[in-house]
């Protein structure tokens, strides 16, 4: 679940490579955890990439960002995740909300998620952007239309992989581009912390997905 929908970490940033694209960087680095961002030609969202090691199998990675329900314990100010429908185990549509402080309105999004594989590397790549339709707007709640999530998840090691996450996002409705830039290394911070301490729960351990080469 990328969860994430990502949204999962909040609206702020992207996997778009456009040539002559702003150059990453960094805005916060703490426990190894590296947050980035950059600016991006067609909005005033800046984007927002991070990167570090995880202790952890890709297979029990992807298990726990395609775990929906318990997304609201660990992706920053994830106020719901649900499946909308499954595809097949390596792909799935799901709903999420997003909780944004008092006066803004939460933002909602569904988002499509795709698990790949290069089986002679062994990168695993989940791809997770909002898609239209499936569940109906609701009621003083932002929809999300355009958000572009992307992870990269590489073997360094027996139970362990490096992680590069890149998000971009446009928050729609009224909300200033200041707010989203000046918050944007503290959901992705928080949120990777989180997921550390997640997968080192029992239903993590010993993991191993049909679709994906350890």
């Amino acid at each position: 679940m990328l969860k994430i929908a990502t949204a999962l970490f909040l609206f702020y940033t992207s996997i778009t490579t456009v040539s002559g694209q702003a150059a990453w960087n960094m805005i916060a680095e703490n426990d190894g955890i590296k947050v980035y961002s950059r600016s991006v030609p067609t909005s005033k969202v800046k984007a927002v990439k991070v990167e570090c090691m995880v202790k952890a199998s890709a297979s029990q990675l992807v298990t726990l960002l395609m775990d929906l329900p318990v997304a609201t314990e660990w992706v920053s100010h994830t106020k719901s995740c649900v499946l909308v429908k499954r595809i097949s185990a390596s792909e799935l549509f799901y709903y999420s909300e997003v909780s944004l402080p008092w006066p803004l309105e939460n933002r909602d999004f569904v988002a499509h998620i795709r698990v790949s594989q290069d089986l002679a590397t062994k990168v695993v790549t989940v791809d997770a952007p909002a898609v239209p339709g499936w569940v109906a707007e609701k009621k003083g709640i932002v929809r999300i239309t355009h958000s572009t999530g992307h992870w990269i998840i590489t073997p360094v090691e027996p139970g362990s992989v490096k992680v590069e996450y890149t998000l971009q996002v446009d928050p729609g409705g009224i909300i200033p581009a200041w707010t989203v830039n000046m918050l944007a290394a503290q959901g992705p911070m928080e949120s990777f912390k989180n997921m550390r301490s997640q997968l080192q729960l029992p239903r993590y351990k010993n993991v191993n997905l049909s679709f994906i080469v350890n």
